[in-house]
């Protein structure tokens, strides 16, 4: 399994026009196949009057699953084309879906792939990207009085703090690559002048901000 891919933050939406018809693509983080298809019914609930509700989704770390549909469109014309763009971006754990209203203009086969690529460009350009990355999710039991000074020394160094719980000490989690392991025990002794080991407990996958419309 890759320990990286990309996906998106939220929905993003884009629209062009080819020849008086309207293409309006939705793209959208989803995590299993209900969830793509659950982007495209709304869709199609949405905008009833529409001839065409094209998609395609691709799921898992290493994108292994992907699907597309023409949806009465010519075979290979829109859901290729859809799947495509979202291949070019690099994306997993996404689907997108495009509505099209006919404008009375036939397109082509040609003219059909580049409007239906294009309106899923449109809406990935505004799309908020994240990185989602597996790391380690590690413990380590702290002092209540030096929760706070912790937290804050390994946040300075970039460390990925999952969460403090405070019972009869405070439980600090934390998200590591294997390579920082030794790192942070080190920032740990540093911070707490103190020889401190933390407990690998399980793997996480955490979420950065790559860029987007609202980066």
């Amino acid at each position: 399994m890759s320990s990286f891919y990309l996906t998106l933050a939220h929905p993003a939406v884009g629209e062009i026009e080819a020849k008086r018809s309207r293409f309006l693509a939705v793209v959208a983080p989803a995590a299993s196949e209900d969830e793509a298809r659950s982007v495209v019914e709304a869709a199609r609930k949405e905008h009833w009057d529409a001839r065409h509700h094209c998609s395609a989704f691709i799921l898992g770390a290493d994108g292994s699953v992907a699907r597309s549909s023409d949806d009465g469109e010519p075979s290979g014309t829109a859901g290729a084309p859809i799947l495509a763009a979202l291949r070019g971006r690099g994306l997993s754990d996404v689907c997108a879906v495009v509505t099209r209203w006919f404008g009375g203009t036939l397109l082509g086969a040609g003219g059909l792939v580049r409007a239906y690529s294009d309106a899923v460009v449109a809406a990935l350009d505004t799309a908020v990207v994240v990185r989602r990355e597996r790391l380690l999710r590690c413990e380590v039991d702290l002092p209540h009085a030096l929760a706070a000074k912790v937290e804050h020394d390994l946040r300075g160094h970039a460390i990925t703090v999952l969460g403090v719980t405070h019972s009869a000490v405070a439980t600090m989690q934390v998200g590591l690559a294997e390579a920082q392991v030794a790192k942070v025990e080190s920032l740990l002794a540093a911070s707490t002048h103190t020889e401190t080991r933390l407990r690998i407990v399980g793997e996480t996958w955490v979420e950065t901000h790559l860029g987007g419309s609202d980066s």
